[in-house]
Parts: structure tokens; sequence; C-alpha cells
């Protein structure tokens, strides 16, 4: 099926291409996503599963692993096609208005493309100290995406950011004891992210706390941490160390896509729209002058893109959707109809190059 042409394409099967497929579906548009990983949820699966995500309207908290099934059921409840675990390696409109999407197991035609791949490549920041290496995996992790592999230990927890201070709140209840570090004088987590840690059993040690030393030989054992500035050291037996000081992002070939890009993202204006006729993009991945890298916000962005992309296809369509409960149950008929004459394969899919609704 890739050589068949779709309405649109998504690069990516994060949480904002997810909602994005469900606007296409909406919309009635023939739509395809197509991502590099082997399942669907983006950062939110491949880095933490079962992290809470407190900021995503009408939900007080969420697993990350339950918003993407619910993201999932909703994407494609209209038919598709999903592509998984093929990477994105080339985006090129020819002269029919055509874009050809190159892949590393083949070509995909489409008449408009979305680019949501989140921040590109996620290569997690380390720090320079011996035996790390050779202990990543084997109590060294730089996420956690089972809880029960922690059941009943003794962890330290190093970063400042969001992603550090969720991991030390949702590992509380399971672990034996979590010691949390930071290297600086300020957080980079929200407010409430830091109360909540400082008022739970978590030993928060700030500021200017590093790991010096890393000690174990088939798993961690022991790790010494020091106060840089006054040069006291603790020497604490560890079980895991989960290390989360930021990531670093590498856009890889979409910086070959002739997109116009700034500071490591896409430029787009406010309709979505990057300097490509017929290619958009949504979510972590672009910036614009206000940009906040929210899945929030790249929902809005994302049901901005897809609303002019079906405004690019078909003209006389109009921008605006509507009021979606006259849309959802209109193109829920529609798309029966479609069934029915046999113009859309009506099996439920998430596989590679297969159709269902």
């Amino acid at each position: 099926m890739e050589n068949e042409l779709y309405d649109i394409t998504f690069v990516g099967a994060g949480p904002v291409a997810l909602y994005g497929m469900y606007y296409a579906g909406l919309r009635m548009t023939r739509y395809k996503a197509i991502d590099m990983l082997d399942e669907v949820g983006g950062g939110l699966m491949a880095l933490y599963p079962e992290k809470y995500i407190y900021d995503v309207a009408g939900f007080p908290k969420i697993l990350a692993k339950d918003l993407t099934r619910q993201m999932q059921q909703q994407a494609t409840q209209y038919p598709h096609t999903m592509c998984l675990g093929e990477k994105v390696l080339d985006l090129k409109r020819t002269d029919e208005g055509i874009i050809e999407i190159t892949t590393d197991r083949g070509l995909h035609l489409s008449k408009t493309v979305v680019v949501c791949a989140g921040l590109g490549a996620y290569i997690p920041k380390k720090i320079d100290v011996p035996n790390i290496q050779e202990l990543e995996g084997r109590g060294v992790f730089y996420s956690v995406r089972r809880l029960r592999d922690f059941h009943g230990k003794n962890i330290l927890v190093v970063g400042g950011g969001d992603s550090a201070f969720d991991y030390s709140m949702m590992l509380e209840p399971v672990a034996a004891k979590i010691t949390h570090i930071h290297r600086n004088d300020f957080f980079s987590a929200h407010e409430d992210s830091v109360r909540k840690v400082r008022e739970s059993s978590v030993e928060l040690l700030v500021p200017f706390w590093e790991v010096k030393e890393i000690e174990g030989d088939d798993w961690v054992k022991r790790v010494t941490i020091v106060q840089t500035r006054t040069g006291e050291e603790r020497v604490l037996d560890i079980d895991a160390i989960i290390f989360n000081i930021g990531f670093l992002t590498n856009l890889g070939p979409i910086e070959q896509w002739g997109l116009t890009l700034d500071k490591n993202a896409i430029a787009v204006d406010s309709r979505m729209r990057t300097n490509v006729e017929g290619i958009y993009a949504a979510g972590d991945i672009v910036t614009y002058d206000g940009k906040l890298k929210l899945i929030s916000t790249g929902c809005g962005e994302v049901a901005i893109a897809v609303n002019n992309a079906k405004n690019y296809i078909h003209p006389k369509a109009k921008v605006s959707p509507g009021h979606s409960t006259d849309k959802h149950e209109l193109a829920q008929q529609r798309w029966a109809k479609k069934s029915a004459a046999g113009e859309e394969n009506p099996t439920p899919s998430t596989t590679r190059n297969k159709t269902g609704p």
C-alpha cells in the first residue's frame, strides 16, 4: 500500500500524531502514520510508560501508557493505516504536487504531510564517571519503564527537571528508600512537582550535589555523592541510579528535507504550515513566537494543521470543523457507507500496511 495516494500522512505516532489522526478521520480524509518505533506513543512509551502525566486536560493524573492507549483508541476508530518500525528518510514534493515519503522500507505517497516527530531522536545526557558505561542497564538507568523492577530497592535519582521529580514520586510507594540530588540551585521542574517531593519521604539533597563515584561489579552496589561547594561526601548503598539530566536531541534526516529550521526545530506559521507547500508540522518539533512544549498545546497545533490540510486538499471545505458531536456522528455514518461499499477495509489494525477503523 506504499504507492497508494493518501490525503494526510503523519510522520510520527506519538500523542500529538494520534490526536491528529482522530481529526483526520473526523474530517473524512484518508490518513496514515509512519513511526520508527515499534509501538505508538512516542516518548511517552519509549521513556516512561508508567509515569503519571498531570497536565493533560480532563485528567487530574493519568499514566502515560493509559493516556497512549486511550489516544490510540480515539485515533483508530476510523479507517487508517499504521506503519510502525519504519524510519522516514526523505520528504520531497513533486512537480505534480504529490509528496513522496521515502522510508527505509519503501515509498509512500501523500497529498499532505504533518510532521509530528517530537524532539527527534532522544539521546540521554550522560556524566563522565568511571564505571558508568559498564553498569548501564545493571543498576544505571536513564528512564523507568516498569515500576516493579524497582520494588524494595534503594534508589538514587539525579536531576532537576520534571521527569526526575516525577520519577521520585512514582517510585516512592514501591522503593525502600529514595535519595534525590541536583547539582544546581534552581529547578526546571514545575514548582508543584518540587513541593510534592519535599513533602514526601524522599531525601532531597540540594543544591550542588553530584555523583562522584559508582561502585559495582555485575550490578551497582554503592555510589559516592559530593557537595561541590563544601566538599562534603556521602557513600550510599544503592541498588539503582536513575539519571535524568536532560536529553540531546537529533533531528537526523529531518535536517535534509528542505524545511526551514530554527534552533533545532521546524519553523511554522499560525496555520502550522512549513515553508514547503503541503507539509505541516505540530508538537515539540515546531517553533514559533510563544511556543510551549506541552502535550496540550501540541494537540491544539495538530488540530490546526489537519483542518488546514483538509482545506488545502479540498479548497471548498471549511477550515473550521464545526461542532465535534455533529461531525463525529456524520463521519461515522459516512465511513460506514464507504466500508459497506467496499471502499475501505473495516478490519481494525495497528500493523504496518493494513487498514481498519
